[in-house]
């Protein structure tokens, strides 16, 4: 059934020219990893830390959750189990690891779904919020790189993800001194996680030639990227949280300016010292290690440094 879908869908994009597909391929640009780490990070140093700090939670919650269930359910790319689904265009270099659940949508269902869902919400923001979440989890279905029942478990299991993060987090404003529980059940969910995504078996199916299909190795990366990515998160909030205590009520030049000089570290990050430390160590370690310190830089590098920098008081804008 599902795959009938994405061949209608296909039969569709083919006959309706390329204006459909660009647009959609650019709205699931908003779903991508780099592109939600940028916006995660540029709210949190310098429009509303509360709100960052919310968002990071949810998405580092999701993260687990989207690890977990692709190693689990080992449910091969539309492509793979039909010959016939053809992505569109380069749409296939944007998709890893296994395809339940969709990870541009659990993205999407962080970003604007959490803020749909956040307490607080104008009602005209909230819908706007819920329709980027609708067009993300179209756009991986119409470019045929997920099916129907990926985006749809996705975009339900991030949404109530962050519904509970809001609850979370109104936990943690009541009982400030109890953080470190959360941060603590945080990274050893992400060490089970990684343990069990080391050690179980993968499907091996090969094909005609005897070549294997997919390697389980491989499609594992995702999983490990997150859990170094929910563990950098949460190592960098306890720590800011103790030693730093950074505000964004700061003047407009210095929120630009800290925009500007942060994207530029995480860029500097990414595409220097990422590549740098995978070369060091290789496999899920290097895989780990690197995610590890990009949240870390996102949760506590940048601000330590911006709080060293900017020794006058906070002003509020």
């Amino acid at each position: 059934m599902d795959i009938n879908v994405l061949l209608g869908l296909q039969d569709f994009r083919n006959g309706a020219g390329s204006f459909l597909a660009e647009f959609l391929k650019k709205m699931t640009f908003l779903g991508e990893i780099n592109t939600t780490l940028a916006i995660l990070a540029i709210l949190y140093w310098c429009v509303h830390k509360e709100l960052g700090t919310y968002l990071m939670m949810g998405w580092s919650g999701n993260r687990l959750v989207n690890g977990a269930l692709k190693i689990s359910f080992c449910a091969y790319r539309p492509w793979i189990r039909d010959l016939r689904v053809v992505p569109y265009g380069d749409s296939i270099n944007t998709a890893t690891g296994y395809s339940f659940p969709s990870g541009h949508t659990m993205n999407a269902g962080t970003l604007f779904g959490g803020t749909g869902v956040r307490k607080g919400t104008a009602p005209g923001l909230r819908i706007l919020m819920f329709v980027l979440v609708a067009l993300v989890a179209f756009s991986r279905i119409y470019l045929g790189v997920h099916t129907p029942q990926d985006v749809l478990v996705g975009a339900a299991a991030s949404i109530l993800v962050m519904w509970l993060t809001d609850r979370l987090m109104a936990w943690i404003a009541a009982h400030p001194d109890k953080d470190w529980i959360v941060a603590c059940a945080g990274i050893g969910l992400s060490v089970l996680l990684a343990v069990y995504a080391a050690v179980k078996s993968y499907p091996e199916d090969y094909n005609e030639l005897g070549k294997l299909i997919v390697d389980g190795s491989k499609m594992a990366n995702d999983t490990f990227k997150g859990v170094g990515w929910v563990i950098g998160f949460l190592t960098g909030w306890i720590l800011e949280r103790r030693f730093v205590g950074f505000s964004t009520e700061v003047s407009i030049p210095r929120k630009l300016t800290r925009c500007a000089a942060g994207i530029l570290g995480f860029y500097a990050v990414t595409t220097i010292l990422v590549p740098l430390i995978k070369e060091w160590l290789a496999g899920p370690s290097g895989t780990t290690v690197s995610s590890f310190l990009q949240m870390l830089y996102i949760s506590f590098i940048f601000p330590w440094c911006m709080k060293r920098l900017e020794k006058d008081k906070p002003r509020e804008n």
